[in-house]
């Protein structure tokens, strides 16, 4: 399917660097392909800019050169090719919506007419100073003839040029005009203001032109983002008159347009569980914290968000009732809000106000405001495309406190891959201190888990499940990953796994689907299971852990469970290189989520995972790793023991208990 518009911008190498650096922040974030072409240029090319160099200031041969590339590499890509100088000021939109009006099929060469130097020539060509647009069409019909136009025609002027090309070998004339369908355009005089500008071809025009320096360009943005937003309220205003007017005429009159008009109307809960939490607030303070605490300051862009609802609903207060009354806050006396997924942030807000009158005098009031914050509009982010076929390599670290629970490991492993034949390989990494290591031969910390290995093998006999033994007094995330990445090939798919992991085969599909080479990494965030003793004290706890409320909780605090390519890995090591020739202690300080948010674009994909259960057990925390992960470890432990319900009634009984 090919794009809409393709837009080619005319610079040199002397007004690359100012106006073309003008033209690009005024037009390349409204556009599908923006390409700028120059005859020659400097060494370097000004950042977020695609730039063709034909390698000859020749004006003619440039434009030869500009059209046999258009037609060369996006002729089958856009419908539409609009060539404008650097000197020249579009306004993105309104050519974009002129396109839209126009067909596909029409050979059209539309701009500004000009008659030929000399009149020797029938037809008019479109001056290039106010830009032109060609149909694919058209391209396609002139694509055969322009060596011809190159070897034969003499001009002085490219657009002329041009010009004479289409009319010679195609018969297609400069149009100002297509089917009702106008090309506005304005000259610019000179030492002209924008906002003094009454002309209505101003108001109205596509291109201005000429435009002698940056600062005018950037002056004229400004007056034609103003004109463009302007006209987007009148069109949203005149929407909602009409859904209003529209509304009235059904059979429940009025109540069938919701407030605010035009937008979705609020989640219906069906059941009191779906009931959408209201979050109480202050101008300092909410009532309703990410840690669970009953009270936080705020801070950061919650802060900005009060701040911009408070001053939005006074601005809106004043619009309503001036000139009559003039409204001033005084204080926020109740705050509410709460995020709706099928419309966006609701408020409502208890405003105390001066309201002073046009004779001055002034009363006190509180007024209840409500306000809504919509969802911008969903974009569909274009992806990569991946298949549940690659094979997994589950690594699974191993110290001395995790070995008790490699069998419960190793039991759920073999249901969910051994049995079904899963595409994946699991490799245990069995991590001595260097005590451990030196009594390895006599007392080998790791040898009835070996001997569990050595069984499942004897078992399975497709299976073989590898090994690596490794020594460190700090065994690190990225120090033991090291040592993997190395024994493996760079387009291996790596999943990160814990002692305590319940792998699923659903899992284990959606590690290979949200894993994508070059482009995101794979954090999942996993169902911790309480304690027992907490979660069903004085009850005999069931033997499956199952995604309830009352039986754990995502953990948010780990980040140990990865799946990320080993391309990916080596390639944010290597940029991590350099800080650790600085500072070798990094390498203990950071764990993998860490490096790949530090030393990496890739997209960092973090969610929970409800196919990755892990049951309680009490995690040793090491405090020679970073104050923040050795912070999340202990966090995580502590949050893990029980709700916050378990606890209180456990504290309930032990004092009644104690009292009796």
């Amino acid at each position: 399917m090919r794009q809409r518009l393709f837009v080619g911008v005319l610079t040199s190498k002397s007004t690359l660097n100012t106006l073309g650096v003008a033209v690009n922040r005024t037009l390349a974030h409204r556009l599908e392909r923006l390409v700028y072409f120059t005859g020659t240029r400097g060494r370097k090319v000004p950042h977020g800019m695609t730039v063709v160099t034909h390698s000859d200031e020749r004006p003619i041969w440039n434009m030869y050169q500009t059209v046999r590339y258009l037609l060369d590499h996006y002729v089958n890509d856009f419908d539409w090719f609009f060539l404008v100088q650097d000197d020249t000021y579009t306004e993105a939109h309104r050519i974009s919506r002129l396109v839209a009006h126009l067909s596909i099929d029409t050979h059209l060469y539309l701009g500004r007419p000009e008659e030929f130097i000399g009149g020797d020539t029938e037809g008019r060509y479109c001056y290039g100073g106010f830009g032109y647009l060609l149909s694919r069409s058209l391209l396609l019909l002139l694509q055969q003839h322009l060596e011809s136009c190159r070897n034969d025609i003499l001009s002085a002027r490219p657009d002329e040029w041009l010009g004479r090309c289409i009319i010679d070998y195609t018969g297609v004339n400069c149009a100002e005009e297509h089917e009702g369908l106008h090309y506005h355009y304005f000259e610019l005089g000179k030492n002209a203001d924008p906002e003094r500008e009454t002309d209505l071809r101003f108001q109205s025009a596509f291109t201005v032109h000429p435009v002698l320096d940056p600062l005018q360009m950037y002056r004229l943005h400004k007056y034609f983002a103003q004109v463009e937003l302007e006209r987007t309220y009148q069109e949203i205003q005149q929407l909602q008159m009409e859904i209003q007017n529209a509304s009235s005429l059904s059979a429940d009159g009025d109540h069938v347009a919701t407030w605010p008009i035009g937008i979705p109307p609020p989640f219906q809960p069906k059941t009191r569980f779906e009931v959408l939490r209201w979050d109480y607030f202050t101008e300092e303070q909410v009532y309703a914290c990410v840690d669970g605490s009953p009270k936080c300051e705020l801070h950061g862009v919650d802060l900005a968000d009060v701040a911009d609802v408070v001053a939005t609903a006074m601005e809106e207060l004043n619009r309503k009732y001036q000139p009559v009354l003039h409204v001033r806050k005084q204080q926020l006396v109740n705050g509410y809000r709460r995020f709706d997924p099928t419309r966006g942030m609701e408020y409502t807000l208890d405003l105390q106000v001066e309201v002073v009158t046009q004779k001055g005098h002034s009363h006190s009031v509180t007024k209840r405001v409500h306000l809504v914050r919509p969802l911008s509009e969903v974009e569909i982010i274009p992806m990569p495309y991946v298949t549940e076929a690659s094979r997994i390599n589950v690594i699974l670290p191993l110290t001395a406190h995790d070995r008790d629970y490699a069998a419960r490991f190793l039991e759920a492993y073999a249901a969910a891959a051994f049995e079904s034949s899963e595409n994946a390989v699991l490799t245990f990494l069995f991590i001595y201190d260097p005590f451990e290591a030196q009594q390895v031969t006599q007392n080998d910390i790791f040898a009835s888990v070996k001997s569990q290995i050595t069984e499942y093998e004897r078992k399975y006999a497709d299976i073989k499940i590898p090994w690596i033994s490794v020594k460190t007094d700090a065994p690190s995330q990225i120090k033991v990953m090291d040592i993997i990445s190395k024994k493996h090939p760079v387009d291996t798919l790596f999943f990160v796994a814990g002692v305590g992991t319940e792998v699923t085969i659903d899992f284990l599909n959606r590690c290979r689907m949200n894993t994508i080479n070059n482009w995101q990494v794979f954090f999942p965030i996993h169902f911790q299971g309480y304690n027992p003793a907490i979660a069903y004290h004085n009850q005999v706890p069931p033997t499956t852990l199952d995604l309830l409320r009352d039986m754990g909780r995502f953990d948010r605090d780990v980040f140990h469970e990865a799946c990320f390519y080993n391309a990916d890995y080596m390639a944010a090591r290597t940029r991590m290189a350099g800080d650790v020739q600085e500072n070798e202690d990094i390498l203990e300080t950071l764990d993998i989520y860490d490096m790949f948010i530090k030393y990496s674009n890739l997209h960092v994909f973090r969610a929970v995972e409800p196919a990755l259960l892990q049951r309680y057990r009490h995690q040793a925390c090491n405090p020679r790793l970073s104050e923040d992960i050795y912070h999340r470890c202990v966090q995580s432990s502590l949050e893990g023991i029980g709700s916050r319900s378990q606890l209180a009634m456990v504290l309930f009984e032990q004092e009644q208990g104690n009292s009796t």
